[in-house]
């Protein structure tokens, strides 16, 4: 007697990332080896709705992809499914768009949907589920900023692009006795630059958690040159706010949809660094080299193990939860519970208070 296989989607949304191609593997070969049949869905949510797209997912086809960057399924932050539009702001998905994505679940007989994405887009999987759709969520961002994983993958990626930069820019900022600003991803939280500054050797970090004066920081890289320290390396997130200004932003959201988009913060740190110091300062602004490239070997491990514990919770009918990753081990929460308030870096807490002892200046 033939008996059907249970179908499940997966699909990849909002930013990409690296390590979504290891999730994907993990989850096609845990699943395959419960009998399950995987389709993956093109372009995020977009390939929900008319026309639908998607390819079928086996482990033969994603074989040799967990080493690779980005997602082979595509993804997107923009389209019908835009749903953050601030700093804890999320946009409710217009009926309609809710009623053709649960039509295609349904038209393929899915049992579930596995849905890789941040806060944003895990507040999206949550309209789906209420619509009566069964729903497990994967947590996705660089910024390592949803509050009930103690990490995501990607983030040690975006860390290493950080260091490997810092350690090209400090044998250029010491052979022409410069002032450098590196400017990295961090819209609310200012992880990247923490981690990454610690590790490649920055004197000032600049964080959206701390206000930072311009005086402060000048002063610092004055007295560092007065000690005959010629170069001084800044990282500052790129959502670090001046205590006496406001967010950098280089243009609005794309025809009103989405968050605005941050950038320049950099650029006017170094400005107002030459300008107080009078020392050559230059910036550089890593953007989405952060992005880009192959996963490191933590966030293959680590995406695969997120892959394996979505088709867990798939099996136990844990829907309308999320993975999560806690004292090493893989768990689940639930994705209202995970995504109520990013996780942001406490000022007087222990990492910042390490950084403070070392010498590293935070402005404030």
């Amino acid at each position: 007697m033939f008996v059907a296989l249970k179908r499940i989607g997966v699909l990849t949304s909002g930013g990409d990332c690296p390590g979504l191609n290891a999730v994907l593997h993990g989850v096609v070969s845990a699943a395959s080896t419960r009998g399950f049949e995987v389709l993956g869905f093109l372009d995020g949510y977009e390939g929900l709705l008319n026309p639908v797209r998607y390819q079928r997912l086996d482990p033969v086809s994603v074989s040799h992809i967990s080493h690779l960057g980005g997602t082979i399924l595509g993804t997107t932050n923009r389209g019908r499914f835009v749903a953050k539009v601030g700093a804890g702001k999320k946009a409710e998905i217009p009926r309609e768009i809710l009623h053709q994505a649960r039509d295609t679940y349904r038209g393929l007989n899915l049992h579930a949907l596995i849905c890789i994405g941040g806060d944003g887009s895990l507040s999206t999987s949550l309209q789906l589920q209420k619509m009566g759709m069964n729903v497990v969520g994967v947590p996705k961002t660089i910024d390592n900023d949803i509050l009930a994983t103690a990490s995501t993958f990607g983030f040690d990626s975006a860390v290493t692009c950080v260091v490997d930069s810092l350690d090209r820019l400090h044998t250029t900022a010491r052979s022409h006795k410069r002032i450098m600003v590196v400017e990295t991803m961090g819209r609310h939280a200012g992880w990247i630059a923490l981690h990454g500054g610690l590790a490649g050797g920055a004197d000032a970090i600049l964080i959206p958690e701390i206000p930072f004066h311009f005086d402060k920081v000048a002063r610092f890289a004055k007295e560092r040159a007065s000690l005959g320290i010629a170069s001084t390396m800044i990282v500052v997130a790129e959502g670090a706010i001046p205590a006496k200004g406001h967010l950098s932003t280089v243009k609005s959201a794309l025809r009103g949809k989405g968050e605005v988009r941050l950038g320049g913060i950099g650029e006017l740190v170094a400005e107002e660094m030459e300008k107080r110091t009078q020392q050559e300062t230059r910036h550089v602004v890593l953007g989405h080299l952060q992005r880009g490239g192959n996963p490191t070997a933590l966030d293959r491990i680590l995406g695969t193990r997120f892959g394996v514990g979505a088709v867990e919770l798939v099996g136990k009918g844990k829907f309308g939860h999320m993975v999560s990753y806690q004292n090493y081990e893989i768990g689940g929460v639930p994705i209202a519970e995970a995504v109520a308030r990013i996780r942001t870096v406490p000022p007087k807490g222990q990492f910042v208070h390490h950084a403070r002892e070392i010498g590293i200046c935070f402005g404030d």
